[in-house]
């Protein structure tokens, strides 16, 4: 297992509702391991195994949910 730690920035995070629908739409992606979203700072922290859950499996669970993944840290605020 190659253990990761991806942080994403979701400029739409808003309210719990939006920590809740994307911790489990993540939680659902295999090879992911935690999901922490902290609404005040709207990111999110993915810890997963990188050779099964890619960062473009995390954004797709995502923007599945409705919300955005800026390509670049900070952008689309």
């Amino acid at each position: 297992m190659s253990d990761e730690t991806t942080l994403l920035h979701v400029p739409g995070i808003s309210c719990g509702h939006c920590k809740t629908a994307i911790e489990g739409a993540l939680g659902q992606v295999t090879g992911v391991a935690a999901a922490e979203v902290d609404v005040d700072a709207r990111t999110v922290t993915v810890r997963h195994d990188a050779a099964t859950a890619t960062r473009s499996d995390l954004v797709r669970a995502i923007e599945d949910e409705g919300y955005d993944v800026p390509a670049t840290p900070g952008a689309g605020g």
